[in-house]
This record gives structure tokens, C-alpha cells and sequence, in this order.
């Protein structure tokens, strides 16, 4: 199933936390952070301005992005877990 997110909506899947320290211990997944980065799945068409012209997104499929702890809501699809979040919760593009 694809999801076709809807204005500035955008699909992301988060990547796999650590589960080793630079140390070379392993950490039990109790206390592993999850992740604040993912690779984008897909992207809504932008949002409207004032005057009804709609604003096309900055982030493309595909980018590996940043983004706040608490964004987005958590949806599990096809058994996979994504993120649907506002354009506006990503804060930064990865090269």
C-alpha cells in the first residue's frame, strides 16, 4: 500500500536506532534512543497561500532528513512503522 500524504503532509521512515556504542557495548532496546532522522517515502503537492496559490514543498522523496523528537504521528504499514509529519517539523536536509 502506498500513502499519498495530503498538502504539506510528509511520509518518513525513521532509521534503525544504535545497537552498539562507539564503545562496542550493546545496548537493550529499553534504553536506545530513537532516532530524530529518516529517509523521506513521499510527499503531499504544498500547502496554499493567502491568495490560493499553492506553495510547493521543499523536501523531495527520497531525502535523508532531520526532524524534532515528538513530530509526526507513528502509523505502522504493510507491518512497517512510518511517520506522518508537517513539512514544517523537518528541520533539516542530510547529504
Amino acid at each position: 500500500m502506498r500513502i499519498e500524504p495530503l498538502g504539506d503532509q510528509v511520509v518518513v521512515k525513521r532509521t534503525e536506532p544504535d545497537a552498539q556504542t562507539a564503545g562496542g557495548i550493546y545496548l537493550p532496546d529499553s534504553s536506545q534512543q530513537r532516532p530524530q532522522s529518516g529517509k523521506v517515502l513521499s510527499v503531499g503537492a504544498g500547502k496554499f497561500n493567502r491568495n490560493g496559490k499553492r506553495i510547493p514543498p521543499q523536501i523531495n522523496e527520497g531525502d535523508r532528513v532531520l526532524f524534532s523528537a515528538y513530530a509526526g504521528t507513528e502509523i505502522e504499514v504493510n507491518g512497517e512503522s512510518v511517520l506522518i509529519m508537517a513539512e514544517s517539523d523537518i528541520l533539516a536536509i542530510i547529504d
